[in-house]
């Protein structure tokens, strides 16, 4: 049996702030989560590797704005705290 991974599930314990953030981090780590998937097929962050995130960000948000950029990064900082990582990424 296969089933999709809920990264709202997931991001749940480590989620604070207004409605719109959350929403803004769920938003953001699914389409991380699915650049990741259809370039490595590592379907959970638990599978993820560092050098995964930083090819998302170094070649998926190269075309955005800094803003945006800014806020991936700091999606991806959520991520990797509730992963219980240390990985730092520079913008």
């Amino acid at each position: 049996m296969s089933r999709s991974f809920d990264m709202e599930l997931f991001l749940a314990v480590a989620l604070t702030g207004s409605y719109a953030t959350r929403q803004r981090h769920i938003r953001q780590a699914k389409i991380i989560q699915a650049e990741i998937v259809a370039r490595w097929q590592r379907t959970t962050p638990w599978h993820w590797q560092r050098k995964h995130v930083a090819w998302f960000l170094e070649h998926r948000t190269n075309h955005r704005s800094e803003a945006t950029r800014y806020y991936f990064v700091l999606t991806i900082r959520l991520l990797t705290r509730r992963l219980n990582r240390s990985w730092v990424f520079n913008l």
